[in-house]
């Protein structure tokens, strides 16, 4: 069993992609989802995200929201909308933001290398999510959301990919972010048995964003055994870990745990250095973070004696933060759980944990420095787990573009 195989993918039809293409079905509230799919009912978030085709105040787990996906999916196979490819393929995946550009191969990955790790995690799953995955592949017999990964050094793969980034994409379609989405089959036997070669040859892959879906995926397959064999791959895209962006993930917590803000300034200053400063804080390392406090910004530097250099969880930033500040300082234990803390992805940008915080529904924010691919991949190889929502990746991959039909 190959580390990646090619597939038959059901994916727009020519011209069709546009319409299609969606966000990933995690990244909106169903509010957000209803509001992207209006006036657009071949919009991917109509499977996605099914319950926005139902009533507003339905349960999103509930046995008519997996029933209308598998629906919509059908009617959008029955019109034409989206096809299914004739021959298995690779398909090459080139996203752009800001003039910086990444390139990825879209095959199935095997999950008997996933259950070895060989493919690698670093993040745990929580139950209500997995499940939601379950029922959604389950109801709707296909994986529609592809699971981000990334390799290490790898020069034959880079160029197999870059050979076929150079001809023309079938699809080309720029979002309203301005993220452009590029795509094409790749068909020929021998590139396609050069990638297998390729990618086989690498000692592991890394999930970066995609935890759920994979997991997810591996109890489908574990269900149903041996048949379908498709159902023994998930589907994936591989990016090279240089090109991948990560961008810091945020906290803001509701209240000061007892304090005034001048209090929490002073019980910071016991591990780091506060400067208040004239604006936004962008941090410039691991060990610097933001801090937006009673209309105000703060720069926080820890002690680099707190800083475990060895230890590659504990060196990462939202370790230090959580070891030194939401733990001691807030009594935040679980972040997963406690509903004192919520997380602000990159993407949104420092201004949005200003206004979450003079909004008065926060008491505090800290900005953190990005999560370093090279820290993601230590961490995996060493076998251990990040803190809970360590990781932001931008660009997106879209849902809708690829889907892995188990046959």
């Amino acid at each position: 069993m190959s580390l990646i195989r090619p597939f038959r993918a059901l994916r727009p039809a020519p011209g069709r992609a546009a319409e299609v293409l969606a966000p990933p079905y995690d990244v909106l509230s169903s509010e957000e989802a209803r509001g992207r799919a209006a006036g657009k009912p071949w919009s991917f978030l109509h499977i996605s995200k099914p319950e926005i085709d139902l009533p507003a105040d339905i349960d999103p787990y509930s046995d008519a929201v997996y029933a209308k996906a598998a629906e919509n999916l059908a009617r959008m196979v029955a019109e034409g909308v989206s096809v299914r490819d004739a021959a298995p393929a690779y398909y090459v995946y080139r996203l752009t933001r800001e003039g910086r550009t990444q390139t990825g191969l879209a095959a199935v990955a095997s999950i008997a290398d996933y259950l070895t790790n060989r493919i690698r995690k670093h993040e745990l799953t929580t139950p209500v999510k997995e499940d939601d995955r379950v029922r959604q592949i389950e109801a709707i017999n296909a994986q529609t959301g592809p699971v981000m990964m990334a390799y290490g050094d790898a020069p034959a793969v880079d160029a197999a990919l870059a050979a076929a980034a150079a001809e023309p994409a079938e699809v080309d379609v720029t979002w309203s972010d301005g993220v452009r989405h590029q795509m094409r089959p790749i068909t020929d036997p021998g590139a396609i048995e050069a990638l297998t070669r390729a990618v086989d040859a690498l000692p592991a892959l890394y999930i970066a964003d995609g935890h759920h879906r994979s997991a997810a995926a591996a109890r489908v397959a574990a269900a149903r055994g041996d048949s379908p064999d498709s159902a023994q791959y998930f589907l994936s895209v591989l990016f090279p870990a240089r090109e991948m962006t990560i961008l810091g993930y945020h906290r803001v917590i509701a209240d000061l745990n007892g304090r005034d803000a001048d209090g929490l300034v002073a019980a910071l200053a016991k591990d780091f250095t506060v400067e208040r400063t004239d604006g936004p804080v962008t941090p410039e390392s691991a060990g610097v973070f933001g801090m937006f406090l009673a209309g105000r910004w703060y720069r926080l530097t820890i002690r680099p004696d707190l800083v475990p250099a060895g230890d590659p969880v504990g060196r990462l930033p939202i370790t230090l933060l959580t070891r030194h500040v939401i733990e001691p300082l807030f009594g935040i234990i679980d972040q997963r759980k406690d509903k004192r803390i919520d997380f602000v992805g990159g993407g949104r940008g420092l201004q949005e944990l200003a206004r979450r915080v003079n909004s008065g529904e926060m008491a505090v924010a800290f900005a953190l420095y990005p999560t370093q691919m090279s820290d993601l991949m230590a961490v995996a190889d060493a076998g251990q787990i990040m803190p809970p929502k360590s990781t932001w990746f931008e660009p997106k991959l879209a849902d809708g573009l690829v889907s892995h039909v188990l046959d």
